[in-house]
């Protein structure tokens, strides 16, 4: 699929973002090197996620995000998102207990600095999901250059941890262009979630400016999952043009979405395979 040079959302080209085949949420795609297989479309449970809850945890309460989740998993969507700050744990938990564990991918995220921390929540994390291993940790929201230098002992943990089946892979989400250039040249990042949509809404620079980063961690193997391809809520009058500039990015395996209602969600599945391919 083709990508293009940034230019406002109101000028954007977008017909020539027109992929050969349709692009649809339940695909199957290869987070970069790491072996791990997970849908297109990512089910995001922090929407305005802060201090252990979320609007989904809010709204939808235990059953309810269960029930969402496994809804998604019966539509072929087998990768959930959760964060420690979202407090959706046992929200997935839930969820989990419907469906094969071996067949959804499930990624957390923590704050953890040191080694005792980012022990203490392995154990935390996998007691409150109710399972032995988790997929892919983040280190969450880096913003300083020098993050591996501050989260050694955490990054130690987790190298130890991947050896060890207690996870499957390991990266960072980043919260600025500096820790996200860090991340691009750091072996230790397998998997990285980045903010990018097209009008470079709450992302970590312009969109010409983070693009060739994230190529260049692609170029090196790493997974990249893309998040606030909505701009974190402010696009959200402009979906599907945001989906098919998203959609069209060579270096973004998937994508993750905070969804809040089964509505939601099949709107999203019914839009996804449209905005991929037109005409």
């Amino acid at each position: 699929m083709a990508a293009v040079g940034a230019v406002s959302m109101y000028d954007f080209p977008y017909e020539r973002l027109i992929s050969k085949e349709r692009c649809f949420a339940d695909d199957r795609v290869t987070l970069g090197d790491s072996g791990i297989e997970v849908s297109r479309l990512a089910m995001g449970t922090g929407t305005h996620g802060v201090g252990g809850s979320s609007n989904q945890s809010r709204k939808l309460g235990l059953k309810g995000l269960g029930d969402l989740l496994y809804r998604a998993y019966d539509n072929g969507v087998n990768f959930w998102e959760s964060a420690d700050q979202y407090g959706t744990h046992p929200h997935l938990r839930e969820g989990l207990k419907y469906v094969d564990r071996e067949k959804v991918v499930v990624l957390s995220k923590t704050h953890a600095t040191t080694e005792k921390e980012m022990k203490a929540d392995l154990d935390r994390f996998r007691s409150e999901l109710g399972t032995d291993y988790i997929d892919i940790i983040l280190l969450h929201c880096m913003t300083k250059d020098d993050w591996p230098k501050i989260k050694r002992g955490a990054m130690n943990v987790l190298a130890k941890a991947r050896e060890d089946g207690i996870v499957r892979s390991h990266g960072v989400s980043c919260h600025t262009l500096g820790a996200l250039k860090t991340a691009a040249d750091t072996d230790w990042v397998k998997i990285n979630l980045a903010r990018f949509n097209p009008m470079g809404v709450s992302m970590d620079a312009d969109v010409e400016t983070v693009r060739p980063v994230l190529q260049t961690m692609k170029a090196k193997g790493k997974g990249i999952i893309g998040m606030k391809v909505f701009g974190a809520g402010r696009l959200t009058d402009k979906i599907d043009k945001c989906l098919q500039f998203a959609l069209a990015q060579e270096f973004m395996d998937c994508f993750t979405i905070g969804q809040e209602s089964a509505s939601q969600f099949h709107d999203l599945v019914k839009r996804i395979p449209d905005a991929s391919k037109r005409g």
